[in-house]
């Protein structure tokens, strides 16, 4: 009989312990990523409880959140980041969990840690206490987000009780055009969908344009999964995936490597598999989108105007017209008419070495607009070294940018690195809510890491595809 099971249903009958009383299907995690802003009451708990950590092989910790990108000096400026930092170190050396800390080369946002190190693999499950775990999907797995009392319950039983949710593919063929890249993909698939349309669902990405992603390209979508309510997005493991993972510190090693990736190749979906919503969107019609407004839905084309308040469904029209009011704009305004204060290239949605060196091509040979404050925030220890192997920091400083050591940075302001007043900021992070970005009436508009090199240097939101090849 044909298995008709797409990835996801098939990762999850691996990893089901057992259906619960409630329903529910208590799952069994391969991975629990910590950091230092989830973790510490979780750990409380266990104490309380007076519980181990029952697999502490299988939980590693970075930290990221609060981490300043200039001054490391220790301990912290800010009290608040030095008493979680504390926290972290002693947790890990009490529960015997590894540490990334800020003097292992390996620390970094914890999202670009666990592929760079190889820890993410195809149909394995993964959870961290960030909603942004969607990353993860990018192998092929179930990598899902979790509260601080699932982390504690993770810890203690490395299981999770969850409802299973319905999976939709989402297909886009075709080619995407010069100047558009993954994170202009991700943002046309919310905004078509809405911030609410994956409630509910797993996200699968199939189609030519993801077949031809790179993993760090298809890291960046999933990344972003959850901005449009999904509990998670994957793509199907395939050569592009293997070639990833191959030689990675925590991936198998010689023969066995090649067993993995045999079986890693044979859980994606077949032809044959069943979905319980399909929706097809064509690559061409994608250009470079930037948001308007205060959450990721709220986009539009880099060569569209802001719409009117009237074009929105009427459920939706005091939403817009809030948003509107905040963000200082105005219906039918172009895009591109928008001026920036401040421009942030980082996150754990595209702060990887090949979103560092499309932004570049855009910076070299030119220089930041009067007025306007940058950072460059590499994602990892790891990435900010092979970017100044390749010279890229000397690019980003020569043209005005302000280097950083690696860490979340600005995308939400858990650190000295914030907005300040009405500021407001290009940014290639995840989130354009109010306040994310560390002030309370700072604004954001999400783009590329290759529009933010844009916009820095015209001090104002540009299309990319005016700059490329022009320098």
């Amino acid at each position: 009989m044909t298995d008709r099971r797409n990835l996801f249903n098939k990762v999850w009958d691996l990893h089901t312990v057992r259906t619960l009383p409630s329903g529910q299907t208590q799952i069994f995690i391969g991975w629990h990523l910590i950091h230092e802003v989830t973790s510490p009451q979780a750990f409380e708990m266990l104490r309380d409880r007076k519980l181990k950590v029952m697999y502490p092989e299988r939980t590693i910790a970075t930290v990221d959140h609060i981490v300043p990108t200039d001054n490391q000096a220790r301990p912290f400026a800010d009290a608040l980041a030095e008493q979680m930092m504390s926290a972290i170190e002693k947790n890990c050396r009490e529960f015997g969990i590894p540490l990334f800390n800020i003097n292992d080369v390996r620390q970094g946002i914890v999202h670009v840690v666990g592929p760079e190190q190889g820890l993410t693999q195809p149909g394995i499950t993964l959870v961290c206490g960030d909603s942004h775990t969607s990353t993860h999907g990018a192998f092929g797995n179930i990598s899902l987000g979790i509260g601080t009392s699932q982390v504690a319950h993770v810890l203690a039983t490395q299981t999770l009780a969850m409802t299973k949710p319905k999976v939709r593919r989402i297909l886009v063929h075709g080619e995407l055009r010069q100047g558009v890249y993954a994170k202009d993909v991700t943002l046309h698939v919310i905004r078509r969908l809405g911030v609410q349309g994956g409630v509910g669902y797993a996200y699968e990405y199939a189609g030519d344009v993801f077949d031809h992603m790179s993993m760090e390209e298809r890291m960046t979508v999933c990344n972003m999964s959850i901005e449009g309510g999904a509990r998670c997005g994957y793509v199907n493991p395939d050569d592009t995936t293997v070639e990833y993972l191959r030689g990675r510190p925590m991936a198998p090693k010689g023969d066995e490597f090649e067993k993995a990736a045999k079986w890693w190749k044979s859980i994606a979906s077949t032809p044959y598999a069943a979905f319980d919503d399909e929706v097809v969107i064509d690559g061409m019609q994608i250009e470079p989108t930037v948001t308007w407004g205060i959450n990721p839905g709220q986009s539009i084309g880099v060569s569209e105007r802001i719409p009117s308040i009237s074009s929105f469904p009427k459920t939706e029209q005091k939403g817009a017209q809030e948003a509107l009011e905040f963000m200082g704009l105005h219906e039918n305004q172009p895009i591109t008419d928008v001026k920036i204060d401040v421009a942030f290239i980082g996150s754990c949605t595209n702060s990887r070495i090949s979103d560092l060196r499309e932004a570049a091509k855009v910076v070299k040979g030119r220089k930041v607009a009067p007025g306007v404050r940058t950072l460059v925030v590499p994602g990892s220890q790891l990435v900010r070294k092979q970017a100044m192997e390749e010279g890229l920091d000397q690019i980003f400083r020569e043209a005005g940018f302000d280097w950083r050591e690696a860490g979340c940075s600005m995308c939400l302001a858990m650190n000295p690195d914030k907005l300040v007043g009405r500021e407001i900021c290009a940014s290639s992070s995840n989130r354009n809510f109010k306040g994310r970005q560390g002030s309370p009436t700072g604004r954001t508009l999400l783009m590329s890491p290759a529009m933010v090199a844009a916009a820095a240097i015209n001090g104002r939101v540009t299309d990319v595809r005016e700059m490329i090849g022009k320098n």
